[in-house]
């Protein structure tokens, strides 16, 4: 990994606290040991409406380059984080979901049909949004979010939109 990237991590749950949040431990101590820097972590109830402001303000900071947002991605009556997120994309990133359900389908089959796992683009800032297991966060990490944040990888990747300030 040659760029370090500034990476904020947003756990939406009704019920994880630091104590249990090991969604957010494992992305956390994930982007650290291969460079990346935590800027910041925090714990956001499932409410589309305090989803958007904790987003939108991690959007307007020119510190944060990545939002790694786990939990609210299901279809329970609470899950409301694809509702909240994808009105702030300037673009969204298709292929996120895609890929991610597909590498999901290999561990936990159809269940991986009840994932509105996505991502996208806002002020040049990148989003992802993973169900809130800490195996879908693995799967989401080594799968796909570890080599399209390294500027390294090749062909392309998405560190070096965000270093060379693309949308």
């Amino acid at each position: 990994m040659a760029e370090a990237l500034n990476i904020s991590i947003v756990t939406v749950s009704d019920t994880r606290t630091a104590e249990n949040d090991t969604s957010g431990d494992y992305l956390a101590e994930a982007l650290q040991a291969v460079g990346h820097r935590l800027v910041s972590r925090s714990i956001v109830i499932d409410d589309r409406y305090q989803l958007r402001a904790e987003l939108s303000q991690l959007i307007a900071a020119p510190e944060v380059q990545v939002v790694l947002m786990t939990g609210g991605t299901g279809f329970t009556g609470r899950d409301s984080t694809p509702e909240a997120v994808a009105p702030l994309f300037d673009t969204q990133i298709q292929g996120f979901g895609e890929l991610f359900r597909q590498l999901s389908y290999e561990e936990i089959g159809t269940s991986t049909l009840q994932s509105r796992a996505l991502g996208g683009l806002a002020n040049n800032t990148l989003i992802f949004c993973i169900p809130g297991s800490t195996g879908a966060c693995k799967t989401a990490w080594t799968g796909i979010l570890s080599s399209q944040l390294d500027s390294t990888h090749r062909p392309c990747n998405f560190a070096e939109l965000l270093l060379r300030g693309h949308h």
